[in-house]
């Protein structure tokens, strides 16, 4: 079975000479040609046809080496499917240019997919670093909190930690503790305002 022919010059990436092609050899013929595996009928098709490929490629790619990848690729599906060239259907030209546009619209997608998922990547690492970062913030503040609340007289403690961790408001500690509501505000005011001192001391002995 014959191998696959290089189809690409040194500009790009393309290994065969440019050659002198004969004027009355048609497109049709050279497709013809090649579905017969006619090499030299290959590369006097790209020689034709490569310059105008490449720049409708980088037009739409805006990108010389996806260009570059792609009119290798759009040749080499020629070398495979010329004997599907049906020229009842259209000049091989336009056959040309299809395939050309129909690889580099595939190659836009699977970059565009291919950013997606980097951008999905990081976006997960970051949220987790936050995540981990965030949840170590709130321990440490549960921490400083909880010892805080703990230089707190008894009823000045209990009637913030129902408020504050139980959710309850001033009026439910009221009946729960069995306790004036004057009394519940008064012990939660004081509590508060010694909880923001200890706190306050707490938070700079950490700087």
């Amino acid at each position: 079975m014959m191998s696959e022919p290089y189809i690409l010059d040194p500009s790009l990436r393309i290994r065969l000479p440019l050659r002198s092609e004969p004027a009355q050899v048609s497109d049709v013929e050279l497709l013809q040609a090649i579905a017969r595996r006619d090499e030299l009928a290959l590369g006097l098709l790209f020689d034709r046809y490569r310059l105008i490929l490449f720049g409708l490629l980088v037009r739409i790619l805006n990108s010389r080496p996806e260009a570059e990848d792609i009119l290798q690729e759009v040749f080499l599906q020629v070398w495979r499917r010329a004997a599907d060239f049906d020229e009842q259907r259209g000049r091989p030209f336009t056959w040309l240019v299809t395939l050309a546009r129909s690889r580099a619209i595939d190659r836009l997608r699977m970059l565009a997919s291919r950013e997606r998922l980097a951008a999905s990547a990081a976006r997960e690492v970051s949220d987790e670093a936050s995540d981990a970062v965030l949840d170590a913030f709130r321990s440490e503040q549960r921490e400083i909190v909880a010892g805080a609340l703990a230089e707190l007289p008894e009823e000045q403690r209990r009637a913030l930690m129902l408020a504050y961790f139980e959710g309850l408001t001033q009026s439910e500690i009221a009946t729960k503790l069995g306790t004036p509501l004057g009394t519940v505000k008064t012990r939660m005011r004081s509590g508060m305002i010694k909880l923001r001192e200890l706190l306050g001391k707490k938070i700079e002995s950490l700087r």
